[in-house]
Order: structure tokens, then sequence, then C-alpha cells
């Protein structure tokens, strides 16, 4: 016991003597280098959203099928992410970061080639594998980075890209469609990629220990099976021919996906050497900030995606008009986020959560009343409103239950935030699309009798996006409820540390 109890000082020394190493002018080349890399693999996550409605005219292919260029992209850095805990265990930060981004060039590359919708699933799988990797490194590189009073303003940084990214996506790709096809949305990013890799091959240092653990393939089986399945089941919803949840495909992919995803928790809590440690969810504030993220990850994620098809299909406007509608929302979101940062920092998560949760619910139904009269500047200040609910509560509840854990579950904390994250991203974009696909249905198949015939499509689809916002708000109510439960957390004591270190060996 003596023995592991020296271990675990001689460890935290180790880890004060790196502070001081990277202290002031070493931090920032580290931080730019993850800065970018995160910009262009995130920013992919939407870019295509604007192209949806030109890659079903040439690839011929529906919503349901087409929106999985999307779904897959956040299912695979779902999946990924929890196996990244252990390989950030088992390689450096120079090699994770730099082997992402070589991933998720070849992937771009892919995409740019592809000449049908298979590879293009395809090359976006690459590209995701890149992103999933690079995540966690990132904001690991964070934690260790920077001390627990200093966090909210380098988290506010990240929060820059990871919000400001997703966000600016669709303007971009609007602004690149009206003049090229969609596969010079992948053209343009590559140099960037490949320039990312270049500048960490230079700047990028190593901040993380290698330990080595033991990889556990039933655990990545079962991630890999209950993620999948939950994501694909729905998914499945709107590509069925009316059946929706009562089709079997759908009943029995959710339940196969439920069972293997409460197989693999109860294998992490038995394992001696867990994949992915669940130890952060006995720390309060760090499971309710999970449930609160994967709530508005949900609503971020749908919105960016249905907004983009009813301002094209509903409104009748050009992609680049649509990117443009975005962009206000988009700069306002990323130019918060360092500044709730700080905010959180001086004040902590409430002051700023809990309006935030607020005003996402009051814009969601706002949204909810939107038809094909409203104005295209009343929906800019909706989507305005809701970027900056979303930049009130991202990075400072993120922090804030990062912030109640021990240097040892900094691996596992980031994991399982990125993790939920991502894969809550991704079924709320196959849920609310199907709601939306199913609510189009219900309207072509009872259209009201005094509506005109050309405007029928537009309306059904209006129909659909107002169900897909009903559900929204109904999500958002239910987080402002958990925001009132916030409270501000504080790093463990050194003794809280040792335990949590001794636990892990």
């Amino acid at each position: 016991m003596w023995r592991k109890q020296r271990k675990v000082n001689t460890a935290d020394n180790a880890a004060g003597s790196q502070y001081k190493d990277l202290e002031n002018v070493k931090r920032l080349p580290i931080l730019i280098t993850l800065i970018i890399g995160a910009f262009f693999s995130i920013l992919n996550e939407t870019l295509l959203n604007i192209a949806f409605v030109d890659l079903v005219k040439d690839l011929e292919v529906p919503y349901t099928t087409i929106q999985w260029l999307s779904t897959s992209y956040m299912l695979v850095v779902g999946i990924l992410i929890p196996v990244s805990a252990l390989l950030v265990q088992w390689f450096t930060t120079r090699q994770m970061f730099i082997g992402a981004m070589v991933l998720f060039s070849i992937g771009t590359l892919v995409c740019a080639i592809a000449p049908g919708f298979s590879v293009l699933l395809v090359g976006r799988i690459i590209q995701a594998f890149g992103t999933g990797l690079m995540l966690p490194v990132m904001m690991n590189t964070i934690l260790v980075l920077y001390p627990p009073e200093k966090r909210g303003a380098a988290m506010g940084s990240i929060g820059l890209v990871i919000m400001f990214a997703p966000a600016i996506g669709p303007t971009l790709s609007g602004l690149i469609l009206e003049s090229l096809d969609w596969r010079w949305l992948f053209y343009l990013v590559l140099p960037f990629a490949v320039m990312s890799v270049v500048i960490a091959t230079i700047y990028l240092k190593n901040v993380t220990d290698v330990t080595k653990p033991k990889v556990d393939v039933l655990s990545i089986i079962l991630s890999t099976a209950g993620f999948g399945g939950i994501v694909y089941g729905f998914s499945s919803v709107g590509e069925t021919d009316g059946g929706g949840w009562s089709e079997p495909k759908v009943i029995w992919t959710l339940i196969v996906g439920g069972l293997a995803l409460v197989l693999f928790v109860w294998r992490q809590i038995v394992s001696k050497q867990p994949m992915l440690n669940l130890r952060p969810f006995l720390s309060p504030m760090f499971s309710l900030s999970t449930v609160l993220l994967i709530i508005v990850m949900m609503s971020l994620f749908s919105t960016l995606m249905l907004l983009p098809i009813f301002l094209q299909q509903g409104l009748l406007m050009t992609a680049f008009a649509a990117g443009l509608v975005l962009l206000p929302g988009g700069i306002l979101n990323g130019f918060l986020s360092p500044v709730t940062g700080k905010l959180f920092d001086k004040f902590g998560p409430r002051v700023l959560a809990i309006p935030g949760a607020i005003i996402l619910a009051v814009v969601m139904y706002l949204f909810t009343t939107v038809d094909l009269e409203t104005t295209k500047g009343l929906i800019i200040l909706y989507h305005c409103i809701m970027m900056v609910a979303i930049s009130m509560i991202m990075m400072p509840v993120q922090t804030n239950g990062l912030n109640q854990l021990p240097r040892a579950y900094y691996p596992h904390g980031t994991a399982i935030l990125n993790t939920l994250q991502q894969v809550s991203g991704a079924i709320g974009v196959a849920f609310f699309i199907s709601i939306m696909t199913n609510g189009t249905k219900d309207y072509f198949a009872n259209p009201p009798a005094d509506a005109a015939p050309e405007q029928l499509p537009a309306l059904a689809l209006n129909a659909g996006i107002h169900n897909s916002f009903k559900i929204g708000m109904i999500f958002a109510i239910v987080a402002v409820v958990l925001a009132l439960f916030l409270k501000k957390t504080k790093a463990p004591e050194a003794e809280a540390q040792q335990k949590a270190s001794l636990a892990d060996r």
C-alpha cells in the first residue's frame, strides 16, 4: 500500500512539474494546433446539411437515406470515443492527433471523388474515425494543461470550435454551392486537414501518460452494437412505409441495441480494468451535466438539420441564401463561447445555464409557429436566440461537470461526455428527421380541403417541421428543470485524487 501511495505521489509530482514546463508560451501552440484540427473535423458534421437538397437529386435517394451522411458521421464518432479512452493510454498525444488527422484527410479525399452514395458514405465514415480519435485527445489535453481555475476560459476557446464549426457549416456550404458542386465541400477542406497534420508535427507536444492497459475486445463489440443499434433503430422509423415505431425492424434494433448497451455498462462496472470507467457518474454534478448536454446536443444538431431543409424546400431559398440566414446565429454562438467560459470562472454555472435553458425552451416554441409566411428576418432572430441559449449552457455545464472529477478520471470523463454528445446528436438527427418525415406523410394523406395542390409539398413539410419542434420544446422544458439542480463544483482534494488513482490500479 505504501508503495502504491508513493507511486501516486510521484505521479502527482510529475504532473506538477509538467504543469510548470508547459506554462505560458508552451500552452499556446498546443492549443492552436488542437483548435485548427478540431475546427475542420467538427465542421464536417454539418457541412453537408445545406447540400442535402442537391444530394437527394444528384444521388437519387430520399431524405431518410441521405441523412445517414450526417447520422453515420456522429454515430461513428460516438462509437469510437469510448475506445479512444483506451487508445489515449496506449499512444502519445502526437501519435493520436496526427493519426486522427491523417485518417480524416483520407476520408475527405474519398468523399471528394465518390462516384455515388455508397462510396460517399464510406468516405464520411473514414472522416468520422479521424474525428472520433481527435476529440478526446483535445479535451483531455486541455484538462491536463490548465488548472481548474483557468479551465473555463480554455474550454471556452474549445467551445468556440465545438459550437462555432457546426454552426457555421451550413453557411460555408451554401456559399460554396452557389457556384460549385457538392464535391468542392471536400476539395476545399482537404488542404486545411493536411496543413493541420504539418502543424501538429512541428508544434504538438506529448502531455499525457502512456500506461498501455489491457484491450477489452468484448466491450468494444458491445458498445458498437449498443450505440449502433439504438441510432439505427431511430433512423429506421422514417424509412418504413407507414409502420413507424411499430415496425419489427425498428423494435428489434432498439431492443438489441438497448440490451447490448446494458451489457456494456455492466461489464464496465464489474471489470477491474474497464475500457470506459463509469466511476465519473458517481459525481452528481457530472451525471446531471451529462443529461443536460445530451438534450442540448439533440436540439442543436436536429435544428441545424431541419432549418436548411425548410428554408430551401419550404421557403424556396437557394443554398447560399439559406446559409446566410444561419450565419448570424453561428457567428454569435462562436464569439459567445469564450465569453461564457470566463463568466463561468467568475460566477459558476447556474447564472448561465438556468436562463439559457429557459431561453431554449421559449425559442423551440417560437419555431413551432414558423410557417410559409414567416419572414427571413424572424427566422434569423429565432436562430440567433437559440444559439445564444446553447452557448450559455454547453461549455459552462461541461466544464462544471468535469471539474468535479479527480485527474485520474479525466480521460474517461471526457470520453463519456464526447460519446454521449455525439450519439445523442446522431439520435436527435435521426429522431427529428423521422418525426418530420412521418408528419409530412400524414399531411399528404389527409390534406385540408382548402389547400392549393401546388402548395401541398411545402405545406406538408411545414407540418412535419412543426411536429419536430414541438417534441424539441418538450426536451427543452426538461432541460430547464435539470438546470435548477446545478451547483458549482471544485476540484477534489488530494486524498480523493489518490483514491481514484489507486482504484484504477
